[in-house]
């Protein structure tokens, strides 16, 4: 039996107090991966089909990581950055320029981040107190909530359902919540969903936002993976600017995956509060990653070849999946398919996403995502390794085979 250290009891309670680090709960993604670990383990000839992941398969274009070693030679780069380069903000006022028509000052409405994880922890300190509501969208990318929680706010969540076409119903917010919230989050290109946001939608964001005095904030790290015309910002609708800010990640749509860059851009007080946390923790990313950054940003044929690529996939897999039974059809936008559990496979029957998901990577070595938050679902991702067309083709026609072998049941 293990022995408290003499700490035990210090831990704040915004992540668990006295009780930190006792909880027997299993994260999601952890029990992915210890499936995944015991079928390879019990199937070690068989092929493992891992649609789970997230994160793109490719490296940076390699005029990217050439500009990333030209920039670390140069002595001018080896100190702090902390609030970002003129070169980096310059680079992405362009883009915004050049892809939504958004016109921004470099200088004032524009900051970097670390990575867009980072941006959605601190933008909530820089606007949250205790009893403040934050409305987030379920299912989502969690940490804006997160945080809220942890500076004794409260979230109010917004389920994404199929028939309001993935998008959140505003109008059915009480009341008194929306005079309590100060933050409304959303994404679209959404993930995990794979919908996109009309102009209409985001037209009445901005109505929304004015009307309950509530602040916008909109993770568009996916908005270079678009299928349904050109690529949107919520920048683009008159009067966005004026109540919130957009969040653009250079990993999707660039395959800079772990280079940890990104940017906040959008009402010139809102960025500058963002930064001012921001000044407080950290100290800005590594100046030769920004100067490489730059350069990405100012190529457009690098997002076009990774949409290509992706909504190529997209549709043989939305292709396959139709096959063998899964009301799949393709998604405006992401890296990922979003589709309905099966019920049952044989006669075993399913309770809910997770049990579905679980099986199919223990019975058939098919790692999928499974999402309860709202209706059960499993996702998709088409980030898997294959060095070409014809080895996609070949991973499309074993995934068939082995779904097909498990008589799924809708």
């Amino acid at each position: 039996m293990s022995i408290d250290p003499w700490f035990q009891t210090l831990f704040a309670e915004r992540i668990g107090g006295a009780a930190y680090g006792k909880s027997t709960d299993i994260y999601k993604f952890e029990k992915i991966k210890r499936a995944k670990r015991k079928a390879l383990a019990d199937f070690p000839d068989r092929k493992l089909l891992d649609f789970g992941i997230g994160e793109n398969d490719d490296m940076a274009p390699a005029q990217v990581r050439a500009s990333l070693k030209a920039e670390i030679d140069k002595v001018e780069n080896r100190g702090y950055a902390d609030n970002g380069i003129a070169n980096y903000k310059e680079a992405a006022a362009e883009f915004m320029r050049r892809e939504f028509g958004v016109a921004l000052d470099p200088v004032t409405e524009v900051c970097h981040c670390i990575g867009s994880k980072p941006a959605y922890a601190m933008l909530p300190a820089a606007f949250i107190n205790p009893g403040d509501v934050t409305l987030m969208t379920v299912p989502g990318y969690p940490v804006a909530g997160t945080w809220t929680k942890y500076l004794g706010g409260e979230v109010h969540r917004l389920p994404l359902l199929k028939q309001n076409g993935f998008l959140p119903d505003l109008a059915g917010i009480p009341d008194d919540i929306k005079k309590r919230a100060k933050l409304l989050v959303l994404t679209y290109p959404n993930s995990p969903t794979g919908a996109i946001a009309t102009t209409d939608f985001y037209k009445s964001v901005v109505e929304f936002a004015h009307k309950n005095r509530i602040i916008i904030v909109q993770d568009a790290a996916h908005s270079m993976l678009s299928y349904q015309g050109l690529p949107t910002s919520f920048l683009q609708i008159d009067g966005a600017k004026e109540v919130g800010v957009e969040v653009h990640s250079m990993s999707k749509g660039f395959n800079m995956i772990g280079w940890r860059l990104g940017f906040v851009a959008g009402h010139a007080k809102i960025v500058q509060a963002y930064a001012d946390v921001k000044d407080n923790s950290d100290s800005g990313q590594f100046m030769a990653i920004q100067h490489a950054a730059a350069a990405a940003l100012r190529d457009p044929s690098i997002p076009v070849a990774i949409r290509s690529k992706y909504e190529r996939r997209l549709r043989r897999l939305v292709a396959a999946l139709q096959q063998v039974g899964f009301a799949a059809t393709m998604p405006g936008g992401t890296y990922f398919l979003y589709v309905a559990t099966p019920k049952s496979a044989g006669e075993r029957r399913f309770a809910n996403a997770e049990e579905a998901s679980q099986y199919l990577i223990t019975e058939q070595s098919v790692c999928t995502v499974p999402w309860d938050d709202a209706g059960a679902f499993l996702r998709f991702s088409v980030t898997y390794i294959a060095k070409d067309e014809a080895e996609e083709d070949a991973l499309m026609v074993e995934t068939v085979a082995r779904l097909r072998g498990m008589k799924l049941g809708f």
